[in-house]
């Protein structure tokens, strides 16, 4: 089974919530500016939140891809004031055709003194954990 790991990380969260993906399942994460370059058939894809949405690179990717490509994306992400990136990633998804797992796995993640120290230690093994369910 052919596994890639898609991220954009602006505070380094969702890197090493990717990190995590890989430990789990062997892929070798790699930044959303390094376009997917074979069929896989799953893609861990991994974003934070900035200013209330994912970033505009993610969203670029996002619209690269399409179910030639990729057979099932498992979402995964952090944020600190809404409750979780992976609606807006699934949405722009949906409309590539894409199917996307209905399991995805999102934690707090820290803004200046909000919510500080997350993602933590609980939360990648909580991630490691969401991951060896859903592979």
């Amino acid at each position: 089974m052919a596994i890639a790991i898609g991220y954009f990380s602006k505070f380094g969260h969702s890197a090493q919530m990717a990190n995590i993906v890989s430990q789990v399942t062997g892929g070798v994460p790699e930044t959303v500016a390094v376009p997917l370059s074979e069929p896989v058939d799953t893609l861990y894809l991994g974003s934070g939140v900035m200013l209330g949405k994912i970033s505009g690179d993610m969203v670029k990717f996002i619209k690269t891809l399409s179910p030639d490509m990729v057979r099932r994306v498992v979402c995964f992400g952090s944020c600190a004031i809404i409750k979780s990136p992976v609606p807006q990633m699934c949405q722009l998804l949906e409309a590539q055709g894409i199917s996307v797992d209905e399991r995805s796995f999102t934690c707090r993640g820290s803004m200046g003194p909000l919510h500080a120290g997350h993602p933590n230690e609980q939360d990648f093994e909580n991630l490691r954990q969401f991951i060896m369910n859903v592979k």
